[in-house]
């Protein structure tokens, strides 16, 4: 298949589009004591770190999601760990100092008819502002909307850390 120049087929991909989004990875686990620290064990001693962490379970598993510093390094870890991952992106947008920053953001993705699909908050981000990430229906016109209004939106080379 062929995607040259005057082919007249052009794949893009969000990351292809150099778009500032984050990685998530989400892991399944059975809901069994221990599991959670067997994952966050495997981050010691690297320069890895978690940023953010959502869990969502049932009577016998769990799905796990990850946000982390190094994406790349994560993933390694967990595949050598032998775990199964499904990897997305989603949008990370630092709040804005006022009253109800949640507020703004939700008014501007639901004025332009976006879906928020899933949303937890980072441990980490820059200049220790409070941030969201968030997964959305139609990652364009999210990001189209909250560059226009001018929020912050993060990139994953904002989640690295300097050790």
């Amino acid at each position: 298949m062929s995607t040259g120049a005057g082919s007249g087929t052009s794949f893009s991909t969000m990351r292809g589009r150099d778009y500032p989004s984050l990685r998530q990875f989400t892991v399944f686990l059975e809901n069994r004591v221990g599991q959670l620290l067997e994952i966050v064990r495997r981050f010691e001693g690297s320069n890895v770190r978690i940023v953010a962490l959502s869990i969502n379970d049932a009577t016998e598993c769990c799905f796990v999601r990850f946000l982390l510093s190094d994406p790349e390094g994560g993933r390694e870890i967990l595949e050598r760990a032998g775990l199964a991952l499904i990897e997305s992106d989603l949008i990370g947008v630092e709040l804005p100092a006022e009253k109800q920053p949640l507020l703004r953001v939700c008014t501007a993705l639901l004025q332009s008819e976006v879906n928020i699909v899933q949303a937890y908050p980072l441990l980490y981000t820059p200049n220790n502002r409070a941030a969201v990430a968030l997964m959305v229906d139609n990652a364009d016109i999210a990001m189209d909307t909250l560059l226009s209004r001018n929020f912050k939106v993060l990139t994953e080379d904002d989640l690295k850390f300097d050790d």
